[in-house]
């Protein structure tokens, strides 16, 4: 159910951790008994729980992992042997990677092109905004909500999925 580092448990290997540090302080060491549950607040003892699931949790994924990782590879290239350039050489890399940015660049006309159509569409829509129903403005609020809700999802997962700030 634990994950083992280097022959102990991970929790034996805390409690270790924990027990030298008592005894270089002067304090007793401690002592894993059931009546030490006992004594802890209800919440620790729920996030220990909660702990413990996540650990057998992880556990399962990663036997899971260990065991159809390779199968599932080997499936993943066959269906997709299509779109593997052989031979893969550096060179050839370097070649995909030229015409990528050269497809790119070729489409930077079409693109602008289309720009200008969807400003266009824009000011015909803002020159007879009478005609706008309520229904129209409902949706442009919300599709402006969903906008502004992804960028604050980007902004916790740049964050590194912290909502009270940046790691400094």
């Amino acid at each position: 159910m634990y994950s083992y580092v280097r022959g102990l448990t991970v929790s034996s290997k805390i409690e270790n951790m924990c027990n030298n540090f008592l005894i270089c302080s002067g304090a007793p060491p401690l002592v894993a008994s059931p009546l030490s549950d006992l004594f802890r607040p209800p919440v620790e003892r729920g996030m220990a729980s909660r702990l413990q699931q996540l650990r057998s949790k992880a556990v399962q994924a990663s036997e899971f992992v260990s065991k159809h990782g390779c199968t599932y590879y080997k499936e993943l290239m066959e269906e997709n042997k299509r779109h593997v350039v052989q031979p893969p050489t550096i060179e050839k890399c370097q070649e995909l990677s030229k015409q990528l940015f050269y497809t790119r660049l070729a489409s930077i006309p079409g693109r602008y092109e289309s720009f200008w159509k969807e400003l266009d569409g824009l000011k015909h829509i803002w020159r007879n905004r009478k005609d706008i129903k309520v229904e129209d403005v409902g949706i442009a609020a919300l599709f402006g909500l969903e906008l502004y809700a992804w960028s604050c999802v980007g902004e916790i997962v740049g964050r590194g999925f912290t909502f009270t700030g940046y790691y400094v």
